[in-house]
């Protein structure tokens, strides 16, 4: 920005023209318009009087500013990033388009305006304004079908983080009790229970009680380095470390085969696989792209044996016998003599009394697992298995990238 305004309204060149004084469009817009807050731009100047209503409080209480801004800012953000394909998630750009979904209800909650559900939720109609103040710059916003999408993914964090808080909120009130609050202990606030490491704080605060900020942080950077290093390593058994949400995004990963080959047939075979915290990859044999009816049916019938909480087991047997009573196995892979065999379904399967026939999943596997698929549905019991993509890798091979939320 090169130019500043004058008292009379007028704009002239600064007498450096290189200075950057953060004067992007909304600043200069709030200068046209002779204010001062810059959340008094229309888009932002609408959501806030919307939320005044739904709220009851005002946007002038300096006890509730902070709050009124976030949801603006963060609201007409993440909107904009669905609208850009951007999918809430645990890292990258998914995992701030999450922060900004969550830390929004999150004030929505401090303003008692976080009632509503679905479309009706207050996100939502904030979401709703963006759309129509930003679709005829933006055509990409515009549509039902953007519409539905963009206010079914807020609406889904929605639901998930109030389910992260509920339990949560049970874990904080026990180490409440005490004067103060470990940084291990938000630290498993955080990533056991999604919960904020600022409501922590904040609710630390109004009791009273003090937060160990500075070993949080150390323990964050360590999960961090932790987390960027398994990214980097050669994968061994397809599995990036052997942590919990790894561990049942393994266990979807053997549902989701059975799945493909009781939806697609017989010549589904397993052909590599790469599992991390945040999602699951399986190249399977199948020479077409799948359909969407396919794809929806896979889904669901996944889901149905996460909802039949089917008990995982495994019986150690021989190679011969594992293959003889049809296990399935990944193309190219070497087995010793004796083997693991991982099993979901209603009893454990033994040599003596084999149960396979009557189980959904029945593989070769060195583990781990959960104890039971009812596991996959996350601390608060809301996740669902959701396909992401599916896509070609090679001649008669697809790929599958799929995460549980």
């Amino acid at each position: 920005m090169q130019y500043i305004k004058e008292q009379d309204g007028s704009f002239k060149l600064l007498p450096k023209a290189n200075v950057d004084f953060g004067a992007g469009l909304e600043r200069i817009t709030v200068a046209s318009m002779g204010v001062p807050d810059v959340f008094s731009i229309d888009v932002f100047d609408e959501i806030i009087r919307h939320t005044e209503h739904i709220s009851g409080k005002r946007y002038a209480d300096s006890r509730y500013l902070k709050s009124f801004r976030i949801i603006a800012d963060h609201v007409r953000a993440a909107t904009m990033m669905l609208g850009d394909g951007v999918i809430p998630g645990n890292t990258d750009r998914g995992y701030v388009l999450r922060r900004l979904i969550r830390r929004a209800s999150q004030h929505a909650m401090k303003l008692d305006a976080s009632a509503g559900q679905g479309v009706d939720s207050l996100l939502n109609r904030c979401a709703v304004i963006v759309i129509e103040k930003y679709k005829q710059a933006y055509p990409e916003l515009d549509g039902d079908e953007t519409y539905r999408h963009i206010t079914g993914e807020i609406w889904k964090e929605e639901k998930q983080f109030a389910h992260a808080l509920d339990n949560g909120m049970r874990e904080f009130e026990k180490m409440s009790e005490g004067k103060r609050i470990s940084g291990q202990e938000a630290f498993t606030l955080f990533t056991t229970y999604g919960f904020p490491f600022e409501m922590t704080k904040e609710l630390a605060a109004e009791r009273g009680i003090e937060v160990d900020d500075e070993e949080f942080r150390k323990l964050m950077k360590e999960h961090q380095n932790l987390s960027r290093s398994g990214s980097e390593q050669k994968f061994r058994g397809g599995l990036a470390d052997h942590s919990e949400a790894t561990v049942r995004l393994h266990t979807a990963h053997h549902l989701l085969l059975a799945a493909l080959r009781n939806i697609l047939g017989d010549h589904v075979h397993q052909r590599g696989s790469n599992i991390t915290q945040e999602r699951l990859r399986i190249d399977f044999s199948h020479g077409e792209k799948m359909t969407k009816e396919q794809l929806a049916s896979v889904e669901q019938l996944v889901n149905a044996k996460i909802e039949e909480a089917l008990p995982v087991f495994r019986t150690e047997m021989t190679k011969d016998k594992a293959e003889e009573l049809g296990a399935e196995k990944e193309f190219g892979a070497k087995y010793a003599d004796m083997v693991n065999v991982y099993s979901m379904g209603p009893q454990e399967a033994t040599e003596d009394h084999p149960k396979f026939a009557e189980s959904f999943s029945v593989e070769f596997c060195g583990g781990p697992h959960v104890a039971n698929t009812r596991e996959l549905k996350g601390p608060g019991g809301t996740w669902k298995f959701k396909i992401q993509k599916e896509e070609s890798v090679a001649q008669g091979i697809r790929r599958i990238k799929a995460v549980l939320q």
